[in-house]
């Protein structure tokens, strides 16, 4: 994550990064429904405290439980969603672009996308 931060010019303490589970699930693998809303309280709470103006959401775990099921991270990256006044940018998790290399193109322009929206 911090070198595709530093590929588009954001500092590491410019960002807060908080996960949908607090803690990872067995083997790795995606939370199941009931283990990400039993954290969800929590996740609200952090948004918050720190009163984010945009939200980057890293991956489909985090797009389908901040902004719904119907959500799917192909056809909803790089696309902006507003919702009680802060703008979300949905995008891959990094872990994908390790499986899928052709994928960092579309992830720095999302991340761009996010730089000209704060300047």
């Amino acid at each position: 994550m911090n070198m595709a931060f530093q590929a588009v010019g954001i500092k590491r303490e410019e960002v807060y990064i908080a996960n949908v589970v607090k803690c990872r699930p067995p083997g790795n693998r995606n939370p199941e429904d009931d283990e990400a809303a039993a954290c969800l309280d929590y996740l609200r709470n952090q948004v918050i405290l720190v009163k984010p103006k945009i939200i980057v959401l890293l991956g489909s775990v985090a797009l389908k439980n901040i902004l719904g099921k119907e959500y799917g991270i192909t056809k909803s990256r790089g696309i902006w969603v507003e919702k009680k006044g802060i703008k979300y940018m949905p995008t891959f998790h990094p872990a994908a672009l390790l499986r899928d290399e052709t994928k960092k193109i579309d992830f720095i322009q999302d991340l761009k996308k996010v730089i000209q929206e704060l300047e």
